[in-house]
């Protein structure tokens, strides 16, 4: 049975770095980093009390840095090709590891990775990791590869191209940026096929062949499988065999599809309760990456995602966007994939809602956070951070003042440091408690993931979007207003009732539950009136009696805009 999970993103070395007193550009020395030691008892109790099921722990697998480890035996990266001080944890460097910066002992790295694997398991949460499978460092260098295990590179055609190449070559042409020259120069992680890839490109990463000729008519050689194909299979299983239970798959859709068909399959072979979730951006792409690629789970960011954001942002006066209406076309253009699409109102990429660049007030997003967790039964993502309100309005450094936390900056998140503190992160210094509408705000989120997920009807439950029939109801504001159902029957498929010792006739006696959820993005309603129209009693066979097609049903909103009504028959 399908069922609604909740991811907590953590940016390791953000996350757990309490340094108060970071400075831009500041190095690691300096201004500090998070742990795998950071993530303690106390950080899992809160990730309890938000419903949290599985960590995503960002940057965990070794990039480009300007740091230096050159002591532990590791090769010091060219600065002129890291973005940052501290690098974009999207370089990798060495697929075969795990960044030392991470590590209280860099010697034993590894196996504090795999502590924190196995406290995760013991705390009852799942692992989630990245892959990285279209690009890598320009300077990649695995010094802890495995001995059955082939290099990058390693006996590359540099002349033309060949499915058997690694990488994408330019003959004759030198890739230089500062004291880094590289010849031949070899094509850039986004597509960018030239010698002189620009500051916008991803100039600091190198892009991998699949067996696709991208300057020959896109065609492709996939038979026999190319040697791409092999290494990145050995490298899924490297990390599935350490415990992890998840992969987030970055810029999956630069991969041909083909690769995923036969790769997830493959890895399943061995793994099969192993996840896959992909960061695809083409909706006309999304079928082919979930039926034919493989995938369990794909982004909704240029849906809900983008939709959300866009009603907020109108009604809030901070932007033009759509009316409340728009969040129908969401799951109707996605229809029976809206359940395997991963929600999400902030991750690394996006502008932190409490910024400058949002919305600038957390609280103002809260109708989108009912309504992104609770529309179906979706995953949902929760970025750190996120349910204290914090800004990523901070100068880092390369990443500049642009309403993220920054991915290329030694640096910590001000809210994010009283949260650890207020939580007992580090009880001896309690200077630095949450304010009161951090507080404020954690309890909200406390709150809404406690009823989003011990509710079956949120958990399992089908939708009925009720928006439909409320255009002419002169008592709801379709513009501002959004309003659906969710509903659980017990029943055969119902695991809690077998858990549970109980029979199948138990469940069929045991009443359905019903939530009606309304939302106000503008926040200026105090209640609505709702028609429940025919089909929707005639579809889930609600008895009448306590409400009747054609009357209307009142809907109190709370001051953040979220109403919500339960019934049980």
């Amino acid at each position: 049975m399908e069922q609604k999970f909740i991811i907590y993103q953590m940016l390791l070395r953000v996350f757990g770095n309490t340094n108060e007193n970071c400075v831009p550009n500041g190095s690691l020395s300096l201004n500090g980093t998070g742990k795998f030691s950071s993530v303690n008892d106390a950080v899992f109790d809160h990730l309890r009390t938000l419903g949290v099921s599985h960590i995503w722990y960002t940057g965990v697998i070794e990039h480009a840095t300007c740091e230096s480890f050159e002591e532990w035996g590791i090769r010091r990266d060219n600065p002129s090709v890291v973005k940052g001080i501290a690098g974009s944890p999207y370089a990798i460097k060495d697929y075969y590891d795990v960044n030392p910066y991470l590590a209280d002992n860099v010697y034993n790295r590894m196996g504090e990775f795999e502590d924190l694997v196995l406290r995760t398991h013991n705390a009852g949460f799942k692992v989630v990791l990245d892959f990285v499978p279209n690009h890598l460092a320009r300077e990649y260098n695995s010094d802890s590869i495995p001995y059955w295990a082939n290099d990058f590179g390693i006996g590359d055609n540099q002349n033309n191209f060949s499915p058997d190449n690694n990488f994408y070559y330019i003959p004759g042409e030198m890739f230089s940026r500062g004291t880094y020259n590289e010849r031949p120069a070899k094509a850039t992680g986004n597509d960018c096929f030239s010698s002189t890839p620009s500051d916008n490109d991803w100039y600091e990463t190198v892009k991998l062949n699949y067996g696709v000729d991208y300057l020959n008519g896109r065609s492709r050689h996939f038979n026999p499988i190319p040697k791409t194909w092999r290494m990145m299979h050995d490298i899924l299983c490297f990390w599935a065999s350490k415990g992890v239970d998840a992969f987030r798959c970055d810029m999956a859709e630069l991969v041909p599809v083909e690769f995923w068909e036969w790769c997830i399959k493959e890895v399943k072979q061995k793994y099969p309760l192993l996840q896959f979730i992909a960061e695809v951006y083409n909706p006309s792409e999304y079928a082919s990456y979930m039926y034919r690629g493989g995938f369990d789970y794909l982004y909704d960011k240029v849906g809900l995602y983008d939709t959300l954001k866009g009603i907020s942002q109108n009604l809030s006066g901070r932007g033009w966007g759509p009316s409340a209406s728009a969040v129908t076309g969401c799951w109707q253009s996605i229809n029976d994939m809206q359940n395997r699409m991963l929600n999400f109102l902030e991750n690394h990429d996006e502008q932190r809602i409490a910024s400058d660049f949002n919305l600038g007030n957390p609280f103002r997003a809260i109708p989108s956070l009912a309504v992104s967790l609770m529309l179906n039964k979706a995953p949902f993502m929760l970025y750190f951070g996120q349910e204290v309100g914090e800004s990523g309005m901070l100068e880092e450094g390369f990443s500049g003042r642009d309403g993220r936390t920054s991915i290329f900056d030694w640096c910590s998140a001000p809210s994010v440091v009283r949260l650890l503190k207020s939580i007992g992160h580090n009880p001896s210094n309690s200077t630095s408690a949450l304010t009161r509408e951090e507080s404020e705000l954690l309890k909200i989120y406390r709150g809404i993931f406690s009823f989003a997920t011990s509710s079956k009807a949120i958990t399992c439950g089908e939708t009925f979007d009720l928006q439909y029939a409320n255009f002419n109801n002169p008592s709801f504001d379709t513009g501002k207003c959004f309003v659906f159902a969710r509903k659980f029957t017990p029943g055969e498929f119902d695991d809690s009732f077998h858990r549970g010792g109980n029979t199948i006739a138990n469940a069929a006696s045991a009443p359905s539950e019903v939530v009606i959820i309304a939302v106000d993005f503008s926040q200026s309603i105090s209640s609505v009136k709702i028609n429940l129209p025919q089909e929707f009693f005639r579809h889930w066979e609600i008895p009448f009696g306590k409400f009747n097609p054609y009357e209307q049903v009142e809907i109190v909103f709370d001051k953040y805009g979220v109403g919500i009504l339960q019934f049980q028959y």
